[in-house]
């Protein structure tokens, strides 16, 4: 019996990288050369050497960039956030909202297009390389009909080996520089679950710029949905001027095109998109604007004889007829947010002593009355040590007139960025507590650069016991 042939593959879409029969339309971009993929380029390889060398960079004795999440430790530009830094970090993720707000309101997606790591590794690295092993478009589409021809295995792995690289990039981020030496100049049979950790990573890499793509983009990363609270009609963008290209059409032999815009209707624009829009259609959530279609449109114009700027960065209301007006409430809002913001944060930086100490009461009963009649209340002092190095806290009470101190462990050892806390008791005549209360002050001090002296109330009887 003979078997039907199989179902033609659809060409319509439901969504630009999706056929209606739910099969993946592989975004194979067609490349044009312009002006503004020659910035992109230099700005590219630059940001991949800031990417790749920012782990190895200290600041102060401190590394530039450290996410420590197993230690909770945090350092960015060679300051570090501890745990107890809750309000500064606070500070620091609003300030970072606020500039990415301001960021997108006056330039648009210009970080998704321009320096986000996604696109610039995608773009910049990973696609000429495939080109350079497979070919272009033709040549790549030519391949998906057949199975794992010689040219696409190795262009796996020269994948797998630049995955590798960038995993043990990203991993410095968070485990230091001096963990990943460890790991890499060590066996694997020493580490095994960092080892396991490395080759994951390694293959969310190869998966991400091997067979993701442009799904991280429109699926993972939530920044494209965010874009219609994010821009306004004045906002920078990557746009199509409708007026002028429309209504569009093929040119014909011996025929001005009179009646018709300045669109030819070539393509152009669409086959060079990494995430398969067509920029005519307006607005949309895919687009990255990575302006490869002004530099294929532009290639166009240029042959056709027409001036450039079909399609340009530009405004909806500029497209629309309208004149361009740069102010409006958010692009004032927004900087005096990101200056009340990183203000504040600023001023607590500057202000922000080596060592944070904190008096709690100890667990247990409030106070506990000797057998000589005196009031013993237990006392836990946590110390956070920020300052560079070892330090080693002495306890003492600044008004301790009448009253006895017992710290088994004083002075106190903290290792540098590491939390101590010392149990400690203070001793008082029950005649020394007024209405069950008195109040005392705590020196800590590390013999060097810092002295703070804390205020804490002790807890007594409130009448001499019978």
């Amino acid at each position: 019996m003979i078997s039907p042939p199989p179902p033609p593959v659809s060409q319509e879409r439901v969504l630009p990288t999706l056929n209606l029969d739910g099969t993946r339309r592989w975004m194979r971009p067609k490349l044009f050369a312009g002006r503004f993929l020659r910035r992109r380029r230099w700005l590219a390889w630059v940001l991949i050497a800031l990417f790749t060398g920012l782990p190895y960079l200290r600041i102060g004795g401190q590394p530039a960039v450290l996410l420590d999440i197993v230690q909770r430790r945090f350092t960015i530009l060679g300051t570090t956030f501890l745990p107890t830094d809750t309000m500064l970090l606070m500070l620091l993720l609003v300030g970072l909202f606020v500039a990415v707000f301001l960021l997108t309101a006056v330039w648009g997606r210009v970080w998704c297009g321009w320096a986000c790591p996604q696109t610039v590794y995608m773009e910049f690295l990973y696609r000429p390389i495939e080109r350079l092993i497979e070919g272009g478009p033709r040549a790549q589409r030519d391949l998906d009909g057949r199975r794992l021809p010689l040219r696409r295995l190795l262009k796996y792995g020269v994948f797998v080996a630049l995955s590798m690289f960038l995993a043990h990039t990203f991993l410095a981020y968070f485990v230091g520089v001096d963990a990943l030496r460890h790991w890499v100049t060590r066996s694997p049979f020493e580490h095994p679950a960092a080892f396991l950790v490395m080759a994951g990573t390694t293959a969310l890499m190869f998966l991400d710029f091997g067979w993701f793509r442009e799904q991280v983009c429109m699926v993972a990363c939530p920044y494209g949905r965010f874009q219609s609270v994010l821009l306004d009609r004045r906002s920078l963008i990557v746009g199509y001027d409708a007026r002028r290209g429309e209504p569009r059409g093929h040119l014909e032999r011996g025929q001005a095109g009179r009646g018709r815009g300045d669109c030819v209707d070539c393509g152009a624009c669409v086959v060079t998109c990494p995430t398969g829009i067509d920029i005519r259609d307006g607005l949309q959530m895919e687009c990255i604007h990575c302006t490869q279609c002004i530099d294929a449109c532009d290639s166009v114009m240029d042959r056709i004889g027409r001036p450039r700027g079909l399609i340009r960065y530009s405004s909806r209301d500029e497209l629309a007829g309208q004149p361009r007006r740069v102010l409006r409430p958010r692009i004032v809002l927004y900087p005096l947010l990101l200056v009340a913001v990183w203000g504040m944060l600023g001023w607590s930086l500057t202000h922000r002593q080596s060592a944070d100490v904190t008096v709690l009461r100890g667990l247990g009963s409030p106070f506990t009355i000797l057998p000589s009649g005196e009031v013993s209340n237990q006392i836990r002092i946590k110390i956070v040590n920020r300052a560079s190095g070892d330090r080693r806290y002495l306890i003492e009470l600044a008004d301790g007139e009448g009253l006895r101190l017992i710290a088994p462990d004083n002075p106190v050892a903290v290792a540098e960025g590491h939390t101590a806390t010392a149990t400690v008791f203070v001793t008082a005549p029950h005649t020394m507590f007024r209405n069950g209360d008195r109040d005392v002050h705590f020196k800590v001090s590390d013999g060097r650069d810092f002295t703070d002296i804390v205020p804490y109330r002790l807890l007594g009887p409130e009448a001499p016991p019978s």
